[in-house]
């Protein structure tokens, strides 16, 4: 489908995210829709497991286009996320061609060119947007160093890049650019200025179940709709991490390989490791929730309202 058509309204973008198996609200569809015509990055923060990566790995499905990913880390420097010389390579042509005794100057237009260039994510999303636009996913950003985070703001105003030994290279067309965090700590407002900004929640019980048929599409009525319940009552929890839809969807499936039907007592013993994932949360969840009959009857119970 022809790119302008699917940016063509708001709903058009909802229905192609819909039609991808995401369930979108409309405000991330209009941040979406603005993104695209005003050549803007979308800045997607929240929790860890709300589907802030899923959508660009469905932006891409959607534009038929490649999804370029740059995971963050600390630590993360300019060599590892832009380009860096192949070494090894320029080496071994200066070996092969000493007996044709070149000089330094031609010896270094030859060893610093193109084919010599190992081009990182964002060096890939310059070039490939020459071509069609890729989707850039500048994933995990609050875990890069605050120098890398200086460092991208030149890459995100103009999609060029200066080599010394080649020149500059600059992207044609703009590569759709979506940046995520979790928050772990504040990104500076320079950069979210330049952004356009969306927080994606945890999901409220009608769009979670909705989730589950969408991404489960062999589960039963029932159990879909028992697991959405349990999942929005053990939220109000106070955990080191709450479940997000990522371990929604993964306890889903968990549970129709175990053929589980509906959720009791041993299913959710067995699958504990499916919704909680530290041990502290885990200890939390059997010392005041499971070992007390009174509210474990009652989280139970409430699956059948």
């Amino acid at each position: 489908m022809n790119e302008h058509k699917i940016f063509s309204s708001i709903d058009a973008v909802q229905e192609q995210l819909s039609s991808h198996r995401y369930i979108s609200d409309q405000l991330l569809s209009t941040i979406l829709y603005l993104s695209y015509h005003l050549h803007k990055p979308v800045f997607l923060e929240g929790e860890p497991g709300v589907g802030k990566t899923e959508v660009a790995l469905v932006l891409s499905e959607i534009l038929s286009t490649r999804l370029i990913r740059l995971q963050c880390y600390e630590g993360l420097d300019v060599n590892s996320a832009l380009y860096e010389w192949n070494y090894p390579k320029q080496l071994l042509r200066i070996k092969m061609d000493e007996q044709c005794q070149l000089s330094p100057d031609e010896m270094g237009s030859v060893i610093y060119s193109e084919p010599y260039l190992i081009k990182r994510p964002l060096l890939d999303a310059i070039q490939s947007a020459q071509d069609s636009a890729p989707v850039l996913l500048i994933d995990e950003l609050d875990r890069a160093d605050e120098e890398f985070e200086a460092f991208l703001l030149e890459i995100l105003s103009d999609f060029q890049v200066s080599i010394p030994e080649i020149g500059t290279l600059k992207a044609t067309k703009k590569p759709m650019v979506l940046i995520t965090s979790n928050r772990t700590r504040e990104i500076h407002d320079a950069l979210k200025r330049r952004c356009l900004y969306h927080w994606i929640d945890y999901p409220d019980f009608k769009k979670e179940i909705e989730i589950i048929r969408t991404r489960v599409p062999n589960i039963e009525e029932s159990l879909a709709h028992q697991i959405a319940i349990f999942m929005q009552n053990i939220r109000k929890e106070d955990f080191m991490k709450k479940p997000g839809i990522s371990e929604t969807l993964d306890w889903a499936e968990a549970l129709i390989k175990l053929n589980r039907r509906t959720i009791d007592d041993q299913a959710v013993e067995q699958t504990l490791g499916c919704i909680l994932k530290y041990r502290e949360d885990i200890e939390k969840f059997k010392t005041n929730l499971w070992a007390d009959d009174q509210k474990r009857l009652q989280l139970l119970s409430s699956l059948s309202e």
